[in-house]
């Protein structure tokens, strides 16, 4: 990496690490609430849901948010998500997510807030980075890139961000990994932070440890760089 692409980088990260990325963004949506377990719940669905067209993310998690109302929290331990999503109903709520699936996160996450306080602490039984730990609890592979979960985690860890929230004070900023998509890889790699254009978790491994040459404390920052002048149209 040039000493050219990490001043741009910085310059980049100062401009879209701003409460204005809010808008527009997946992460309105557990900005809408201000107890830590309303914004777990409402932040894990939401970064699932948060693949394909932009403007249909916001649309069918604005849909799940009306369901769940003032309290994803009080949602989950009512057990109303039981109502309105059956364990043998496979069609589509969000594109290849089908009821079943969000049956299958509710009655996880209902297992989870009935034995603990927070997801945080659910997390802290399972072993690895905060991304392996989490792969744990949902049960899906910790091989792959993840960007969704990655991103789900970018929220909930990262301090002192306008965007994500940092309230979960167990964990390192040290240990996220870039939630890799299609901009932020295009990225990366006119800019050289790595040598491959690939889907996988050994890229955003790659490029995260490229970042943290730059954000050393905090290479998650440098998200809001790629991501941002990727959408954009600036690189």
């Amino acid at each position: 990496m040039t000493e050219e692409a990490k001043l741009q980088l910085l310059e980049w990260a100062r401009e879209y690490h701003c409460a204005d990325f809010i808008q527009g963004d997946p992460v309105q949506f557990p900005h809408r609430y201000t107890q830590k377990q309303d914004i777990e719940i409402s932040g894990l669905l939401t970064a699932i849901m948060s693949f394909g067209n932009r403007k249909q993310i916001l649309k069918k998690a604005d849909e799940l948010h009306c369901l769940m109302g003032n309290s994803p929290h009080q949602y989950v331990l009512s057990r109303q998500w039981m109502e309105e999503f059956q364990p043998t109903d496979r069609s589509s709520f969000y594109r290849m997510l089908s009821h079943a699936d969000f049956y299958a996160y509710f009655a996880r996450l209902h297992a989870a807030y009935v034995q603990y306080d927070s997801l945080e602490d659910a997390l802290l039984v399972y072993l690895g980075t905060p991304m392996e730990r989490l792969c744990a609890f949902l049960e899906v592979s910790a091989k792959s890139p993840q960007k969704k979960l990655n991103m789900f985690l970018r929220w909930m860890v990262r301090r002192e961000s306008e965007v994500d929230f940092g309230i979960w004070k167990n964990f390192d900023c040290r240990d996220l990994v870039i939630p890799l998509d299609t901009h932020v890889c295009r990225v990366a790699y006119l800019l050289g932070l790595t040598d491959m254009e690939t889907f996988s978790l050994k890229n955003a491994r790659k490029i995260t440890s490229a970042l943290a040459e730059i954000f050393p404390d905090d290479p998650c920052l440098g998200d809001f760089a790629l991501f941002g002048s990727g959408v954009n149209g600036v690189l």
